[in-house]
């Protein structure tokens, strides 16, 4: 099944690399350069919503965690799945995911752009509901 994903990172040659992994299998891929720029896609009218967010969290202006925290404030993507994608591995980020209700937390040092696609899917359809 396809999905659509945002993929939210300032480090654009990252964005490149792991949009093209999920296009290449089959999967729709909206990138972000920031959590302003994905905070503004989202407030749009007829905005397309995402099944996953993959979200950086060491970000100019807003970190990850403050656009997340935005999001969940105004309601934006509420069905999406958010997936911290960081090199951040503190017990201190671990748990302030888990308080923003992160459904994942990747290190990227640690996965290669295919463990992180094969993660997300399972993220994704591990809430998807079994149609018989």
């Amino acid at each position: 099944m396809a999905y659509h994903i945002y993929l939210i990172d300032d480090d654009r040659f990252l964005l490149d690399l792991y949009a093209l992994k999920f296009k290449n299998a089959g999967h729709e891929v909206s990138t972000f350069n920031g959590g302003e720029e994905l905070l503004a896609a989202l407030r749009e009218e007829g905005a397309k919503m995402p099944d996953a967010l993959l979200i950086d969290v060491i970000m100019p202006n807003l970190t990850g965690f403050d656009t997340i925290e935005m999001l969940r404030k105004e309601q934006l993507a509420k069905e999406a799945k958010v997936i911290f994608l960081s090199n951040q591995g503190q017990d201190s980020d671990f748990e302030k995911a888990k308080k923003l209700g992160a459904d994942g937390y990747i290190i990227k040092a640690s996965a290669i752009p295919s463990e992180v696609l094969a993660e997300t899917v399972r993220i994704i359809e591990a809430a998807a509901p079994v149609v018989a």
